[in-house]
């Protein structure tokens, strides 16, 4: 199973990446975590994008694509993987096709979960993340068994510094003006499934599944 994961911030997508990868047996992949994975073991492609994160600049889309298809080489990715936070732009996914086309597969779907921006809001600002392994939880919605304390691992839980309110709503503006045309090209190739993101989050999981499963 190939998929793509499209949600703006805040629509549960890390929850349901887990039950993915879990439910499909893929590996998740992250373009953030294949950046601090190849600067951590300082390869010549962590190299050349940590030149530009530490100037501050954003790594070119040519450098992104690469490093992506470097990563869907390996061998845990022969049956299937799950992208989310890629591709970002219309020239991601273009060049993303050239890179399937070159491996001579194909995507299976586009999973794009949809939840009204308002609701988005209410849900960051209510986010907490575990410091230690990365679990979200909400504090309303997914709450932890014991208050500020991580289920799986017993980390800590944080509210990162940017879920406010005027950097939430910026960050849904950014992510609707860059993804809307992805949602029209993937849904024009019939690859594009929209998922009601408002339902509690089990009700997102069996809806996905279900699609996914045909």
């Amino acid at each position: 199973m190939r998929l793509i994961l499209l949600g703006p911030p805040g629509a549960g997508k890390g929850t349901q990446a887990e039950f993915i990868i879990n439910e499909f047996n893929v590996p998740h992949i992250s373009t953030g975590d294949i950046f601090r994975k190849n600067i951590k073991e300082g390869t010549e492609l962590g190299k050349r994008a940590k030149r530009y994160m530490d100037q501050g600049k954003l790594v070119p889309d040519s450098l992104v694509v690469e490093i992506v298809e470097d990563r869907l080489h390996e061998a845990d990715c022969q049956n299937g993987f799950l992208l989310d936070g890629f591709p970002r732009t219309l020239i991601q996914a273009k060049e993303l096709d050239l890179v399937l086309e070159r491996m001579q597969v194909e995507l299976d779907a586009v999973i794009n979960i949809k939840v009204n921006p308002d609701m988005l809001v209410s849900r960051a600002i209510g986010r907490r993340i575990c410091k230690n392994c990365g679990a979200t939880y909400h504090v309303s919605n997914n709450p932890p068994q014991k208050e500020g304390v991580c289920d799986k691992c017993g980390g800590e839980l944080y509210q990162r510094s940017d879920d406010v309110e005027e950097t939430v709503k910026n960050r849904i503006n950014v992510y609707v003006d860059e993804t809307s045309p992805l949602i029209d090209y993937y849904g024009r190739r019939d690859k594009l499934v929209d998922i009601e993101g408002e339902q509690d989050i089990t009700a997102v999981s069996q809806d996905i599944a279900a699609a996914l499963r045909g």
